[in-house]
């Protein structure tokens, strides 16, 4: 079209505002006017960045994958603050109906590659990979390589098992090393801590050697792998730019450069995440269409009354981010009421921030007066009830209160996360100045840059937040309105976690959704929805029977369907591939069916 790419970005931006705003219709946040002045400062920053390549890049596969069914998330991370990629649809959520700045995701004052997270349905993830492997050439597309380390109990084993000693001895010296996955202890910190491992080293030889050995190797990468959601594409083909690397068991080469190497390197990465829970809703929603019912989960309205009464009840188990029975405590204490709410809970349950859900409660419930520190700052910690959640409230305390840009309010936020002295010094003397300009003592200035300096340090991300309570409150919508549909998909996505279905019939009975048990004649391979005369019901799935496989049933599923159903066991065994299905997995249906009392011959 003769265009480059900044004036593409442009006019697709421009036309898709105007229809987003149009199917806002009468529920504009705010006047048309504002929409389009902060579309305009966008495009500006992604133009004078270079990045209007990378935004056209990310809506064409986005548009692609919606226009072919393929679910797509809201937004993750801090991309959904953008007004451009709400227009584009790379997000769906309205920036300026829920308080969410683009600063946060791209800072006019700071140089940084823009990074959008996107979540795709988890089954068909590969197929949006594919898309764009044909789109730019399979030699310009490759995921990311990722290295294994060898940390403290790995290489405890490599080395023993190298030396030959005997397993029973390496395995009792490796688990004396501490577990702690979210923060890994080294070797050297295990011998200090841990009086058996020294005593083992000082009387065994062998063991010496062993320990000698593994704290020389420890930190070595170990393996390489392919990253599980990094995609680059490059302009002209990867093995110009970077080694290539090819993983076994992916369609696609890999970078021999990690995620961080591949940026210097000057390629730009894509995140493709596969989210089980869009695979859940869109499984729902096909069960509910084939009753000829019609549900629309994008239409933009929070506000239905029955699903804040399911989160308040506390009865979310398999609603996302909000299934934990810590967090079902926390609904049931807080009882939200409206879609800022749950932002606010999803960010404020987590280690740091979880002490101030009592206050926010609280103040919610009016039990206590909110603090808002400065009247100037009431509209930003308004709907957070006086509690300071967000980064992006830190971010406008500093732009409201002193007077800072939201690029050097995103600067601040950084270095208050860093606690750096001398640069915390700098910025407080900075803060204050500004609030006194502003008619703000100095003694309050300086209170309220402490509370945000200790606040920033936990902030969580708003646009991840919200983003994330959509799809919260299209699950509990869900299960509030369409528990069957919704307990059918969600089994359905869980068919080899024996713990989580025994979990899921439990939940079943406390919401009185009924289960059917496995029947070979009514189940279907998959968990489906059934029809009864009381109503519908939930059929418990063929292949989620233990150890007889989701492969095997869908050949006795097909078999039913070709022959109609089975009059006898006789009849079962002569129709029925010998191949398919063996004597272990028959045994295992009819324990089953004894177990849940199914009908079947």
């Amino acid at each position: 079209r003769g265009r480059d790419e900044a004036a593409e970005l442009k006019a697709q931006a421009e036309a898709g505002l105007k229809e987003r705003l149009k199917a806002l219709g009468q529920n504009l946040a705010a006047p048309v006017e504002d929409y389009e002045k902060r579309l305009a400062f966008e495009l500006q920053v992604i133009t004078q960045m270079q990045f209007p390549g990378y935004f056209l890049i990310v809506s064409d596969f986005i548009k692609w994958a919606k226009s072919h069914g393929i679910p797509v998330g809201p937004g993750r991370g801090s991309g959904a603050g953008s007004v451009v990629a709400w227009a584009l649809t790379i997000t769906d959520l309205d920036p300026l109906r829920w308080g969410l700045l683009f600063e946060r995701f791209l800072n006019p004052e700071r140089v940084s590659m823009p990074d959008f997270d996107i979540d795709f349905c988890q089954e068909r993830r590969g197929e949006v990979i594919e898309y764009v492997k044909n789109k730019y050439g399979e030699d310009r597309v490759a995921h990311i390589i990722t290295f294994g380390t060898l940390q403290a109990r790995a290489v405890l084993r490599d080395v023993g098992r190298v030396m030959q000693l005997p397993f029973g001895q390496v395995d009792k010296l490796a688990k004396l090393v501490p577990a702690n996955p979210a923060n890994p202890v080294t070797l050297a910190q295990a011998m200090e801590i841990e009086p058996k491992l020294q005593e083992a080293k000082r009387n065994e030889a062998e063991v010496r050697n062993l320990i000698d050995t593994a704290l020389q190797l420890e930190g070595l990468y170990r393996n390489a792998s392919t990253h599980a959601a990094g995609i680059v594409i490059g302009d002209r083909p990867l093995i110009e730019l970077v080694p290539l690397y090819r993983d076994p068991r992916a369609h696609l080469p890999a970078t021999q450069f990690n995620m961080k190497s591949v940026e210097a390197a000057g390629l730009v990465k894509f995140d493709f995440l596969g989210l089980k829970t869009l695979t859940v809703i869109d499984r729902a929603v096909k069960f509910i269409e084939a009753r000829k019912e019609e549900i629309d989960l994008n239409s933009g309205d929070y506000s239905d009354e029955k699903t804040y009464q399911l989160l308040q009840s506390g009865l979310t188990f398999g609603v996302f981010q909000l299934e934990g029975q810590g967090m079902r405590d926390t609904l049931r204490k807080v009882k939200p009421t409206c879609l800022e709410d749950v932002i606010a809970l999803i960010s404020l349950y987590r280690p740091g921030p979880m002490k101030n859900i009592d206050r926010f409660a609280n103040v919610k419930h009016g039990r206590e007066l909110p603090d808002y520190l400065h009247d100037s700052l009431k509209p930003i910690l308004e709907e957070t009830y006086g509690v300071i959640v967000y980064q992006e409230q830190v971010m406008q305390i500093a732009q409201v209160l002193s007077g800072y840009s939201l690029g050097e309010a995103d600067l601040l936020r950084r270095a208050m996360g860093k606690k750096q002295p001398a640069e915390m010094a700098k910025q407080k003397s900075r803060f204050i100045e500004g609030a006194k300009q502003r008619g703000v003592g100095e003694n309050l200035a300086s209170h309220i840059f402490d509370l945000v300096e200790e606040f920033a340090g936990y902030g969580f991300n708003k646009s991840h937040a919200a983003a994330y309570a959509v799809v919260a409150y299209q699950t509990a919508y869900l299960k509030a309105h369409y528990p069957v549909d919704f307990i059918a998909a969600s089994m359905s996505l869980d068919l080899s976690n024996s713990d989580k279905l025994a979990s899921f019939v439990q939940d079943a009975k406390r919401i009185k959704v009924t289960m059917l048990p496995p029947d070979l004649n009514h189940s279907q391979a998959d968990f489906s929805v059934e029809k009864t005369e009381e109503g519908l019901a939930v059929r418990y799935a063929l292949g989620a029977v233990r150890n007889v496989g989701l492969a095997a049933m869908e050949s006795v599923v097909a078999e039913r369907k070709r022959g109609g159903k089975f009059k006898a066991l006789y009849d079962f065994a002569e129709r029925i591939d010998a191949k398919a299905i063996n004597r272990r997995q028959l045994e295992n249906l009819a324990k089953a069916g004894r177990a849940l009392g199914s009908s079947a011959p």
